[in-house]
């Protein structure tokens, strides 16, 4: 079978040398730990739905959500980074929530009836994080007069600065890679707050993988991290270094949709 591995979730075109350098680490040690079939480079030609629906994924990541969503049937938690960027507190990150330079709101209850901006409603940073913090401000399952999707958190972003949305919640990490790498695009946009924190961005595989091999992808992050090349790539892309969590940590993603549904506010809107 081809083995295939991605790091999709955060390719910005600045990073992908860095992550490249943690995956060759990576690919060293399971080839070392008798793993056959170990792909030379990351897959950064196909969509994630396709990346993570391939039989032969060997590691890649994914949204929270989606692990504990729509495809928790598809993808196993391998382990979860160590992100360093404001927002982040040891495996949790949290989101940016966004509005206007010149927006004169101090709180979230102020931004009744604007216009919302998501990347995706499947999002837990972008969506789920943000309905959970409006929802005790939502009247009859309402808050915002309007909420349009963006396709991405730099065009949820975009929509902000050009006034096109007032608010929009931005993955903290995705946040922290703008303010380093594409720093014009913050600009005419300031933070207001954050959103509750969830565990991070998680390390995946295919669904049914044995316990061996998702050990040994467990030992192979682990232990990438104590080289001092990996560790420099890790700076570049905020990660610190990773942990293995327990499955069941994802369920604060769940937690936080409950939450807002106990509120009476089960959709953005």
């Amino acid at each position: 079978m081809t083995l295939s591995a991605s790091f999709p979730m955060y390719d910005f075109e600045e990073v992908r040398g860095a992550h490249a350098v943690l995956w060759n680490s990576v690919a060293r040690k399971l080839e070392r730990a008798g793993v056959e079939g170990v792909p030379a480079a990351l897959d950064q030609s196909r969509s994630v739905h396709e990346l993570w629906a391939d039989t032969g994924l060997l590691l890649s990541q994914c949204c929270g959500a989606d692990l504990v969503g729509r495809y928790a049937e598809t993808l196993t938690l391998v382990a979860t980074p160590l992100y360093q960027a404001p927002g982040c507190d040891g495996c949790n990150y949290s989101s940016v929530v966004l509005v206007a330079e010149d927006s004169p709101t101090t709180g979230l209850s102020e931004l009744r009836d604007s216009v919302c901006v998501v990347n995706s409603r499947e999002s837990h940073s972008g969506a789920n994080a943000l309905r959970a913090l409006v929802a005790p401000f939502s009247r009859r399952g309402r808050f915002f007069s309007r909420v349009v999707t963006s396709g991405s958190h730099p065009a949820s972003v975009t929509a902000v600065a050009r006034r096109e949305a007032d608010i929009a919640a931005i993955d903290c990490v995705t946040y922290a890679h703008l303010g380093r790498y594409r720093p014009s695009l913050l600009q005419g946009t300031r933070r207001l707050c954050y959103t509750a924190s969830a565990p991070g961005i998680p390390f995946v595989t295919r669904a049914g993988t044995d316990l061996d091999r998702i050990r040994q992808l467990q030992d192979a992050l682990l232990e990438a991290f104590e080289e001092p090349e990996v560790r420099a790539a890790g700076a570049a892309v905020f990660i610190g270094g990773v942990e293995v969590l327990p499955r069941s940590a994802y369920q604060r993603i769940v937690d936080l949709e409950r939450l807002a549904v106990a509120h009476g506010y089960p959709e953005l809107r």
